[in-house]
């Protein structure tokens, strides 16, 4: 392993070498992620896959999509970056999906599900455009063929006809049971250089015949082959949507892989080869419980257990709060979209199976679906992570805001979620849902409140969102905590000095900053808006007029979140002389570290905005 430093080195060794690479990658991979956390499971699974694909493609020149990213630490191994794999995941360090500025082996940036072989069909098709001549490979997940786009792409891809590779990275079962011997016949049939004109010789012969007895010999075989495939091979399927389908092949035999790549690559138009892998690969733990080493903290390699301390968290409360609902009114359903443990669900799914329903990778669908659901007399709950309602946007709008049907969408993971970087973060989630008419939006500010919120929204009779953050709550406790009334901020401390009005997991630092400013003789009125629609203008117009020092406070973009919401409400009443000051993220995208040091370096630290406020004060 240490004298591998790029594909080009390892495309020198014989099978032997490569296989004991393979062992020295898993361990090291091990041990990095054992420190730095991460996605295990699906990488360890994936380790004779990627020296196999460096070694059968001539990359960078040929381009690797990898659906996702969160399965490339070994493909930025052995692609120049072992050394900085202990800063996987860290602020300033490698990130934990691909990326075009770490490397040029990294073609294409990723961080969503189903997007990898729309990328791919992209880039064959501007190579054919430009005449230049690379191979470009998808790696995509069986998981993530349940995302509509990716079928959409196969869809393309076969009609066009493109030079294209896609590789099915099989880690469940899913297919496998419905392939075996006659699979592997028509691999090897299909790919001797005879197969095709062997086809079109005996179709011009049998086209000569008499009368129209030739076009009915065609046309039987033609039925009758499709009927055996369809009856005995399922995965057909790709063969009529045009793909040449080869497969299935042991993912962790990188012998037979290469010979597989090398005749895919011989290949004319798209190619989908079946790989099977095992997830967890080479580690007890994680080959026995995939899903919780699937992204995981750090964890002690003997045993597998996690260092991190357990806490309640945000999620928990949600899936315990929704159980409490739905035991009293069974009009309540449960969807979410391949994150049933994530979002806290499972408890729901266990106590009620018919009513939960995990529709895979698929938000669009998950959330069109609560529509139809709700349309019929139905209480539909939709949890689903921030970054991932940004993929069904135009669900929201069109199928539940505009009929204004009585959709709870519950927003996990909302504001910095940290180490996943870019693709996760949730700070978009209260802008854009802010344009949306006919949506009710809300926060918490800790557990109790969540609960409160979720009661409401069961059974309140239009679109409603609920976001909150990953993790537990702020330390700080509150006392008071009022019911909730449509549309009413709560005040939680009077002041006549300065006004701060915040939402979510800020309130605690909002009434935190007030107590210690108590003491410096500042007098601060503290507001937890609770909606950010609608919003409560009279409490807000109150406040302000009164103190005429603002300072607003969200773990979202100040762009179309609450810094947007006041300052069109102070123009809307004419309102000026305000002085202001807006805490929450800028007009771009946030990269990975922890959530602690990316809030201290854009300044919604406590400290940070204590400093803040008195400055608008003097």
């Amino acid at each position: 392993m240490e004298n591998i430093q790029s594909p080009e080195q390892l495309r020198k060794l014989n099978i032997e070498q490569k296989e004991a690479l393979a062992e020295e990658l898993r361990q090291e991979l091990l041990n990095t992620v054992s420190k730095t956390g991460g996605h295990l499971a699906s990488n360890l699974g994936v380790v004779e896959l990627t020296i196999a694909l460096h070694s059968a493609f001539d990359t960078p020149n040929d381009k690797i999509i990898w659906d996702v990213g969160h399965q490339t630490y070994i493909h930025k191994m052995l692609t120049g970056r072992r050394n900085q794999m202990e800063t996987l995941r860290q602020l300033n360090g490698l990130s934990g999906f691909p990326k075009v500025s770490e490397s040029e082996y990294d073609c294409f940036e990723t961080g969503h599900s189903s997007t990898s072989i729309s990328a791919a069909l992209g880039m064959a098709r501007a190579r054919d455009l430009k005449k230049e001549n690379y191979h470009v490979v998808a790696v995509i997940g069986d998981g993530a063929l349940t995302g509509g786009m990716a079928l959409e792409a196969l869809n393309d891809a076969g009609f066009s006809k493109t030079n294209l590779i896609v590789i099915l990275n099989d880690n469940e079962m899913s297919i496998s049971k419905n392939v075996g011997g006659i699979s592997n016949f028509l691999t090897k049939l299909r790919v001797r250089k005879g197969y095709k004109k062997s086809n079109a010789y005996i179709k011009k012969l049998v086209q000569k015949l008499p009368g129209d007895l030739g076009e009915n010999i065609i046309h039987f075989v033609r039925k009758m082959k499709r009927g055996i495939k369809q009856l005995v091979i399922p995965n057909m399927l790709f063969e009529e949507l045009g793909f040449c389908y080869l497969g299935p092949v042991d993912g962790h035999n990188i012998e037979k892989l290469e010979d597989i790549f090398q005749k895919a690559k011989r290949q004319e138009g798209p190619v989908l080869i079946h790989v099977l892998t095992t997830k967890g690969k080479g580690y007890i733990p994680a080959q026995t419980n995939p899903d919780l080493f699937h992204g995981t903290s750090s964890f002690d390699i003997v045993t597998g257990e996690s260092l991190k301390k357990k806490q309640i968290d945000y999620s928990q409360v949600f899936g315990e709060t929704l159980c409490k609902l739905a035991k009293k009114d069974d009009k309540i359903v449960a969807i979410t979209a391949a994150m049933k443990d994530g979002t806290g669900l499972s408890k729901f799914a266990k106590e009620f199976p018919n009513r939960f329903f995990d529709v895979g990778i698929a938000e669009q669908h998950a959330l069109t679906m609560a529509a139809g659901m709700a349309k019929q007399g139905l209480n539909p709950v939709v949890s689903i992570y921030s970054s991932f309602y940004q993929r069904g946007y135009d669900q929201v709008i069109h199928d539940i805001a505009m009929p204004n049907l009585p959709v709870v969408l519950c927003i996990d993971r909302a504001g910095i979620v940290g180490n996943d970087g870019e693709t996760h973060q949730g700070i978009y989630d209260l802008a854009f849902l802010n344009l949306v008419p006919n949506l009710t939006i809300l926060a918490p500010k800790d557990f109790l409140e969540l609960e409160q919120m979720l009661s409401f929204a069961v059974t309140f009779s239009k679109p409603i969102a609920i976001r909150y953050p990953r993790g537990g709550e702020e330390s700080f406790k509150f006392k008071q905590h009022e019911e909730i009334n449509l549309g009413k901020a709560e005040i939680l401390k009077s002041g006549t000095d300065v006004t701060i009005l915040a939402i979510g997991k800020m309130v605690a630092r909002a009434q935190k900053i007030a107590e210690e400013l108590e003491q410096e003789k500042i007098e601060t009125e503290v507001i937890n808006a609770r909606f950010l629609k609608p919003f409560d203008e009279i409490t807000f117009l109150t406040s302000i007029q009164k103190t005429k020092k603002l300072v607003t406070m969200e773990d979202g973009i100040c762009q179309g979140g609450l810094a947007t919401t006041t300052l069109e409400c102070l123009q809307k009443h004419g309102i000026q002389d305000i002085k202001m000051k807006h805490y929450g993220y800028p007009d771009e995208f946030i990269k990975q570290g922890k959530v602690e040091e990316i809030e201290e370096i854009y300044g919604l630290d406590l400290k940070t905005m204590k400093e803040g406020v008195c400055q608008l004060c003097r």
